[in-house]
């Protein structure tokens, strides 16, 4: 028995609670549900961010708000919606994306960092002003991520999804580019990195017309580090195991507990293992990908940016509620630190519009040296 049909769910996703098959969205949709589910899980997911579920669930039941919350204790007391480091780190690699209409590298994520991030240590972890120093200088940027102290941290995987969007349809480049462009926060092929891959391979997979959870988690194993494989295996078993969310959040608590280090619940095993499990759980629906997410305890933002990210990507945004959405849209135009104020539909058009740019250079590539 090969991987695929050991983790076969023979279920479809629902999406907006309508009987349609996991991958039936619109590839522009697809590309919607990506992005929504990232800046929205992530800004509803930084209320809660390195909770334990217990408390979650004492103070808030099931959390499906938009609440307002503050980090560093910079005296910023943000509007509900308002996303966080991560989609920041995202949004430099959207903008290189969009300008470049194509796949980028290390340099080009480089020359946004150093034109467009305005307020280090307002939006971003205290390591990225020191990355973002670096960046300035004559160092190649796949030179940077070297001085990076946290090797193995879930920076490029919470934050890669775009580099999956520009490579839809092709997990073997979004694997590529997730190694050199990852290079600007990780060490080259770091362990890192190869919990980055499966975030990006998984999007790529997920956007391919007829995709399913089978299909995407089929991609993950037959493209990424073999090394990282039993790990995600066992996720999987619990999420087999598990009938909600509750269950299985209870069941990760016997794996993973880690503290007493710096971002000790944030390593990049953890998290993708975890969303990649959320995703199966739910059969790919984004409303319910960010719901579980949100309310797992520990690294809740990044946890819900990674599950909800390929859960969209697979299932579009029918299922988000046009409010959230909206706050989203809100929040992002009060936001004075940001890289960009882009709403989410501006974001992810933006991507889709590079993406076919790109496709329409390689048919006209391919017609042209089939005529040679």
């Amino acid at each position: 028995m090969n991987r695929r049909d050991l983790f076969r769910t023979g279920a479809a996703a629902a999406v907006a609670g309508q009987a349609r098959a996991a991958g039936a969205a619109p590839l522009r949709e697809k590309f919607f549900g990506c992005i929504a589910g990232v800046h929205i899980g992530s800004s509803m997911g930084a209320t809660v961010e390195g909770w334990p579920w217990q408390r979650i669930e004492k103070e808030h039941g099931t959390l499906t708000r938009l609440l307002s919350y503050e980090h560093y204790r910079n005296g910023w007391k943000r509007e509900p919606g308002t996303t966080e480091d991560g989609v920041e780190r995202q949004k430099l690699m959207i903008t290189a994306i969009i300008e470049k209409k194509d796949r980028v590298t290390a340099e080009d994520v480089r020359k946004i960092w150093v034109r467009d991030i305005k307020s280090p240590g307002m939006v971003s972890e205290p390591f990225e002003a020191q990355l973002l120093a670096m960046a300035k200088t004559q160092i190649p940027a796949s030179d940077i991520g070297k001085y990076c102290d946290y090797a193995g941290l879930v920076s490029m995987s919470r934050s890669c999804h775009p580099i999956g969007l520009i490579n839809a349809g092709d997990p073997a480049g979004a694997l590529q580019d997730t190694f050199e462009v990852g290079q600007l926060y990780n060490t080259a092929n770091s362990r890192g990195l190869r919990w980055a891959a499966v975030t990006t391979v998984a999007i790529a997979a997920a956007t391919k017309p007829g995709a399913t959870v089978d299909s995407v988690i089929g991609s993950i194993f037959d493209t990424c580090d073999r090394g990282i494989r039993p790990e995600i295996e066992r996720a999987l078993k619990l999420a087999e195991k598990a009938k909600d969310f509750k269950e299985l959040r209870q069941m990760f608590d016997a794996v993973y507990s880690g503290q007493g280090i710096p971002y000790s619940a944030s390593y990049a095993n953890e998290i993708v293992s975890k969303a990649v499990a959320v995703f199966k759980l739910v059969k790919g629906n984004l409303y319910d990908a960010m719901i579980a997410g949100v309310n797992f305890g520990r690294d809740t933002d990044c946890l819900t940016a990674v599950a909800a990210g390929i859960s969209g990507a697979l299932s579009g945004g029918a299922s988000m509620p046009k409010e959230l959405v909206e706050q989203s849209d809100r929040a992002v135009k009060l936001n004075q630190y940001t890289c960009s104020q882009r709403t989410l539909r501006e974001t992810s058009d933006g991507l889709h519009d590079a993406y076919r740019q790109r496709l329409r250079r390689l048919r006209d590539l391919v017609e042209a040296m089939d005529a040679a």
